[in-house]
């Protein structure tokens, strides 16, 4: 009953999305060529290339706001950062919309039309996407079409539950009480939700309040008493989930999913997988090219500096560690002595480092050392934007001192990351770098790798810590 009643509430958003969508795209034409103050006399295209490409677009839009979770029920979420999410999706949308219409030379669609549109859907969206939830909100605090909850658990995970439940006020579900595992806790409260019997006596309770769901979350030491607790329930004919006591466990991506009719609960796992795999490669290939292209003069200037300034080969090649702990030769101008590591083997750079070339300095100042790498994302080792991948050696001195360290090797290694542009480079804390690297992984989007590209035009090449 809950999960078909999740899914009304998202059909009827998904379908009030796209009509808003389809909307903003007729104002859109009508502004351009009727309303607006940019108007044309003459030629008026006809709109029925505009509508025929509306079907391109009400299917685009879809499959993005579906991407972007823009039916998941809003948890501990912000309505600014739903029109945040909002404005990504439209925005990915429209790009996606001006590569088709590219490729469709039988009509010219017009820019500002499309510029129009790409305005008007994020702002109509946002707002009915407020108003639907006010509408909702007023509904349920209204009494209407309320769920009964049953709550039997107790710690951390019950008032977990509690959480999320209050965070979806527009699921319009009611915690009628707790269920607790010791009577003596009966009639205290967790979270303002008292507590009204023991497991055992959950039946009883169900049917005293006609309660229509149960949430089971038990702590994992207590569940050799699940059986009573079932037994105690299996009268009655509410419905009842559970919910595993392995929150404290998941530390990457973890969720639950289901395997041929086996429910599954995932800890840990890789953001980048299916299509979202497909789009970084593109995305690293298209961008990587492009840049070499542009650097071409830049790069061959500085091979033949530091082939002229410094005895020793152009480029250096050292093991570096990336996704699923592989390792790979990552590529970088020379910087130092030929002979740097000969005394002190692997060690860090450290600041003003006496085995630096004159040219060395320079370039390991502006980041400029690390081009090369372009070739590490081409051949698939490394990525654009990525945690920085680390030499072999240091890893196995931190993944026995930092936790959770080596997590940070569930995705590609890269040129730059979200550690990078927030100044945690070179010389720095080892643990706010990992820190940072989680925390990409955890919000890993398409949009998130180009913001830190973007950033790191302007705060990650030339820094402070860089040496």
């Amino acid at each position: 009953m809950l999960k078909r009643h999740s899914q009304f509430i998202e059909s009827l958003m998904l379908l009030a999305d796209l009509l808003v969508i389809s909307a903003s795209w007729l104002v859109a034409y009508h502004l351009r060529f009727y309303w607006g103050p940019i108007l044309v006399y003459h030629d008026i295209p006809d709109i029925r290339p505009y509508l025929l490409l509306l079907g391109l677009i009400v299917i685009v839009w879809g499959i993005a706001f579906k991407a972007f979770g823009l039916y998941r029920p809003k948890r501990i979420s912000s309505r600014i950062a739903e029109v945040r999410d909002i404005a990504q999706a439209c925005t990915l949308s429209v790009l996606i919309l001006i590569a088709a219409t590219f490729f469709l030379k039988q009509f010219e669609f017009s820019r500002i039309v499309i510029l129009y549109f790409w305005v008007f859907s994020i702002v109509s969206v946002s707002l009915v996407r407020s108003s639907f939830r006010e509408v909702l909100r007023f509904m349920r605090r209204k009494g209407y079409n309320l769920r009964h909850i049953l709550i039997i658990g107790e710690g951390a995970l019950a008032q977990h539950v509690i959480e999320r439940i209050r965070a979806c006020p527009e699921l319009g579900l009611r915690i009628m009480g707790l269920m607790v595992g010791d009577p003596k806790m009966v009639g205290g409260e967790l979270e303002g939700v008292r507590a009204l019997g023991t497991y055992e006596q959950a039946g009883e309770i169900v049917e005293e309040l006609a309660i229509d769901r149960v949430f089971i979350a038990i702590p994992l030491e207590t569940y050799g008493r699940m059986e009573g607790i079932l037994q105690s329930l299996e009268e009655g004919i509410v419905a009842i989930n559970v919910v595993p006591d392995l929150y404290q466990y998941m530390t990457l991506r973890g969720g639950v999913e289901e395997f041929n009719g086996l429910p599954v609960v995932r800890l840990q796992d890789s953001p980048t997988y299916g299509w979202s795999v497909v789009g970084k490669r593109v995305m690293d290939i298209v961008l990587s090219s492009v840049v070499l292209l542009l650097t071409g003069p830049l790069l061959l200037l500085l091979a033949a500096i530091i082939k002229c300034t410094s005895p020793g080969p152009v480029l250096y090649r050292q093991e570096r560690m990336g996704l699923d702990g592989k390792t790979f030769p990552m590529l970088k101008f020379r910087s130092m002595r030929p002979d740097a590591e000969d005394d002190t083997g692997p060690v860090w750079a450290a600041r003003g480092d006496e085995r630096r070339t004159g040219v060395g300095a320079l370039i390991r100042r502006t980041s400029l050392d690390e081009l090369p790498q372009l070739f590490n994302v081409l051949k698939g080792e490394m990525s654009l934007v990525g945690p920085r991948p680390e030499r072999p050696v240091f890893i196995e001195e931190f993944r026995k001192q930092i936790p959770r360290y080596m997590l940070r090797h569930k995705v590609k290694a890269g040129i730059t990351g979200w550690a990078q542009v927030n100044g945690w480079r070179g010389d720095t804390s080892v643990e706010k770098r990992i820190e940072c690297d989680l925390f990409y992984i955890e919000n890993w989007s398409l949009f998130f790798d180009l913001r830190i590209l973007f950033m790191s035009l302007w705060r990650g090449f030339i820094h402070k810590n860089a040496m």
